[in-house]
């Protein structure tokens, strides 16, 4: 993973990863995209694969987990504690956003999460964040972003009572640039923390799983992420013999390498946003 300010006064992006998630062969990655602050982002990254893990916990073995419920109770439940956060006074007056106005609910943060088991992807996406499945070199979206003017979220914003309004973009309110986020409690109940979940079966052709920030996406197309990925991949040394841990390694730093050239990149076309980037090597001999 690489995560960079890039071009904006202050860092309001986070990244999670943790192997060994829930089972030995099952991984968690998760992107956090912050606005109004950091710390909606922070509590995100510290806490959600907990809330996760103790949801998938509840089911006697991972392959009963009902992914799509899990997923969604998992990020309701984090709007939740980050709206208790608040509530209870544990951000301490250190907070840049306690600073600068008295608007604290005015705080949220994207989220972007993917569950990898040997038999299935599962991608919940809460925002403008994005997960890319690069499959035998076809880039595969594996969420789609929650913008304003996306018709059916601009329909549901509507129905709710709230409108869309154009400034420098679509925003809810003409404030916030996205239509559903955790945290931003002044306005829901327009913007929602409900996820979109899809559930993807792995496949041999898999290579790669990106997940990132808007800070990358604005700039830089799927098709085009997933050529750098697997350009860095394929570059990587041969893989040892079985029982080494040299493949690892390889496959290790060929993952680094794509998210730092895929964040130069992005500087380089002007992103004007922190920009996050993990990839995730899905090719089945790196086990």
């Amino acid at each position: 993973m690489t995560s960079v300010c890039g071009r904006r006064r202050d860092m309001e992006d986070a990244v999670s990863i943790h192997t060994s998630f829930s089972t030995k062969h099952t991984s968690y990655f998760g992107v956090f995209d912050g606005h109004g602050c950091s710390h909606v982002a922070m509590k995100c990254r510290d806490r959600l694969h907990e809330i996760v893990k103790q949801e998938v916990e509840g089911f006697k073995e991972e392959k009963c987990v009902e992914w799509k419920e899990t997923m969604e109770r998992s990020f309701v439940k984090m709007d939740q504690e980050v709206g208790n956060w608040r509530v209870e006074g544990e951000n301490s007056s250190t907070c840049k956003c306690e600073l600068q106005t008295q608007q604290g609910d005015a705080v949220g943060s994207t989220a972007v999460v993917a569950v990898v088991t040997p038999e299935k992807i599962i991608v919940s996406n809460c925002g403008d964040s994005r997960a890319v499945l690069c499959r035998n070199g076809v880039a595969i979206p594996l969420s789609s972003d929650h913008k304003p003017d996306r018709p059916d979220e601009l329909l549901r914003i509507q129905e709710a009572g709230g409108r869309v309004i154009y400034w420098d973009g679509p925003r809810v309110l003409g404030v916030l640039a996205m239509s559903r986020a955790i945290g931003d409690n002044y306005l829901k109940p327009y913007v929602i923390p409900e996820p979109e979940v899809t559930l993807t079966e792995r496949m041999e052709e898999d290579e790669c799983l990106i997940l990132a920030s808007d800070g990358l996406w604005d700039v830089v197309s799927n098709d085009t992420a997933c050529g750098v990925v697997r350009t860095c991949l394929r570059a990587q040394k041969p893989p040892s013999p079985p029982g080494s841990d040299g493949a690892t390694g390889s496959s290790d730093k060929a993952c680094s390498d794509a998210s730092a050239l895929l964040t130069k990149l992005a500087l380089a076309r002007h992103s004007t946003d922190n920009v996050s980037v993990v990839v995730v090597d899905l090719r089945r001999n790196q086990q």
